[in-house]
């Protein structure tokens, strides 16, 4: 079934293998493997990747860092690409609108596949200001983008000016800010489906101090109040208007609980973890064990930030 693909992929020279583990790919350490499995070096390959796999009729998934997603344990019918496997650089350029203002602003453009903890280390570096709060959120920026990531009071919104995206009929096409649609956890790259390729960021210049400052302060906070030393999909459960989710599962008496292998974390209560060798199975089956009971209790609804890649 698969073996047209292979042959066009390698005649055109992008890296794929069979039998992928997905367990090795995302960060809940979960996942059986991937038919295919396609490593692009570069915005071009990702682009004939995903129109051969339109023309063979195969069903393919872009993965970035794997940091909110589920697998199943019988892994993906169909084609992964993992975008971390492009070469992506940075370019920045400078632009001060007046001297009067003092503000010098930066145009930072990045490809989706690059880490988040990388370009906050650039930008770091470059003494620009702006995304400290992604500091330490474990994704890449396209995924960032096509969920409007944020913490501690910012979100990708704040400091995106364009994005440059794949459409689903192979088009690519540059999106501006206000026509992204960024709301809590969506944006019209989700809801349409488009592929990111390329952001634009927007950036000021700081004081190289007070950033290293901020990015070490969030840091601590997500170490002493998360559960990183067990594989998650970080924040399982969207914020319910008027709530916060983990006050919830807390409050329902659920700290500590566990189905097979995965555990509401006892640090967080708002992530599920991967304790003991966890599948897909017992991940789901806690999930909606904690959905029915924090219902039962206090008639919210809980919905997932995870994403479910299979048949659940």
């Amino acid at each position: 079934m698969f073996e047209p693909l292979c042959a066009a992929l390698d005649a055109a020279g992008i890296a794929c293998t069979r039998n992928e583990l997905l367990a090795d790919h995302c960060t809940f350490r979960i996942g059986g493997p991937a038919d295919i499995f396609i490593k692009p070096c570069d915005e071009i390959q990702l682009c004939r990747a995903v129109a051969f796999c339109k023309e063979q009729g195969v069903r393919y998934y872009l993965l970035g860092n794997g940091s909110n997603i589920l697998f199943e344990d019988a892994g993906f019918r169909g084609a992964v690409l993992d975008l971390t496997a492009m070469k992506t650089g940075i370019g920045m350029k400078e632009n001060i609108p007046g001297e009067e203002s003092g503000v010098v602003y930066c145009n930072v453009t990045v490809g989706a596949g690059m880490k988040l903890s990388t370009l906050c280390n650039f930008a770091l570096n470059h003494s620009c200001t702006g995304l400290e709060f992604a500091y330490g959120i474990p994704g890449t920026v396209g995924g960032a983008i096509y969920m409007n990531a944020g913490a501690y009071g910012g979100e990708m919104k704040d400091i995106l000016e364009s994005v440059t995206v794949l459409t689903p009929k192979g088009e690519q096409k540059k999106l501006y800010k206000e026509e992204l649609q960024l709301g809590y956890r969506t944006s019209v790259v989700k809801e349409k489906g488009y592929i990111v390729l390329e952001a634009v960021l927007n950036l000021t210049k700081g004081d190289p101090e007070a950033i290293k400052s901020r990015m070490d302060e969030l840091k601590e906070q997500r170490v002493t109040k998360q559960p990183l030393e067990y594989p998650s999909a970080g924040s399982t459960f969207k914020r319910p208007e008027g709530y916060f989710a983990g006050k919830l599962i807390q409050d329902a008496g659920l700290r500590g609980y566990q189905v097979g292998g995965a555990q509401v974390s006892e640090k967080h209560c708002g992530f599920v973890i991967n304790k003991e060798n966890a599948t897909a199975t017992d991940v789901v089956n806690l999930i909606h064990d904690v959905q029915r009971i924090v219902y039962e209790k206090f008639q919210v609804q809980l919905d997932t930030e995870v994403k479910f890649l299979g048949e659940f």
